[in-house]
């Protein structure tokens, strides 16, 4: 029996045969997708019996997923809200668990080539609203603005219309664009372009430092600002799950969090929650 038992190892090993690895989804934001694509790739090199699939779409999307019960692990870039929260509940008798896992600064992107450096919060709004609708408006060049943004799947389009249009609509003729990186992308290459999103994706295009109000001093999404909480739109970055997270879903998001995981958050460009 022993040598027969024997034999069969050495078949299965001569097969390459392996232990079916332990699959984590995180699914969502798409602010996060770079961050949590990172963690995966540098938690999986440390972890090889643990698979980690990331895909993003969006926080609504992640969190319809979160109550579907298709994802273990939600990305958000806005708190959940009161109905999901209760749908989950309904579903899992669970409130579900919030992990604040980074801080951004939500950045409102300008053409390199533009003139304009800071905004008032109130020229932004106004500006996404239709209010004003030329660049001179704002001490710039005499040219339309163009408006770039995210669908309203997106958490960051949720958060910058609370917090920024404070519920009102916006503009009907703002570009809406699927994922940060393409706001960016067509920022970059229109000289009247404005968009917004996290402060990672600012490659190829300024920031405008922001103000709370014309007499206020303006300031960058740097990690000073962010910290001190002198720049005006800091926001969490969160992941969600159903229940109090176990297994490999529990060492991946504490990973996440330790200060070998929260350095990958500065290097990617966002901001530690500690």
């Amino acid at each position: 029996m022993t040598k027969l038992l024997a034999g069969l190892v050495t078949a299965i090993l001569a097969f390459g045969f392996t232990a079916p690895k332990e699959v984590v989804t995180i699914k969502g934001s798409d602010t996060m997708v770079i961050l949590s694509q990172r963690w995966a790739e540098l938690y999986m090199q440390k972890h090889p019996d643990v698979s980690i699939q990331v895909t993003g779409g969006g926080s609504g999307v992640g969190i319809s997923a979160l109550i579907n019960g298709t994802t273990d692990i939600c990305n958000a870039s806005r708190p959940m809200k009161k109905a999901e929260v209760e749908k989950l509940k309904q579903r899992y008798n669970s409130l579900g668990v919030e992990i604040k896992a980074a801080r951004d600064g939500l950045s409102i992107y300008l053409n390199a080539a533009n003139s304009v450096h800071e905004l008032t919060l109130d020229q932004v709004r106004k500006i996404y609203e239709g209010e004003i609708t030329n660049w001179k408006q704002v001490g710039g060049a005499d040219a339309r603005i163009i408006l770039y943004g995210r669908e309203n799947s997106s958490g960051t389009y949720v958060f910058f219309k609370d917090n920024v249009l404070k519920g009102d609509d916006f503009a009907a003729g703002m570009q809406s664009i699927p994922g940060t990186a393409g706001v960016v992308n067509a920022v970059s290459k229109d000289k009247s372009g404005i968009g917004f999103g996290g402060a990672a994706y600012a490659k190829g295009v300024k920031y405008a430092k922001l103000k709370e109000d014309g007499n206020s001093p303006s300031y960058e999404p740097t990690e000073a600002n962010i910290r001190s909480g002198d720049y005006p739109l800091t926001r969490y970055l969160f992941m969600y799950t159903r229940s109090r997270p176990s297994g490999a879903v529990k060492d991946f998001i504490d990973w996440a969090l330790s200060s070998e995981g929260q350095a990958v958050v500065t290097k990617i460009g966002y901001f530690p929650v500690k």
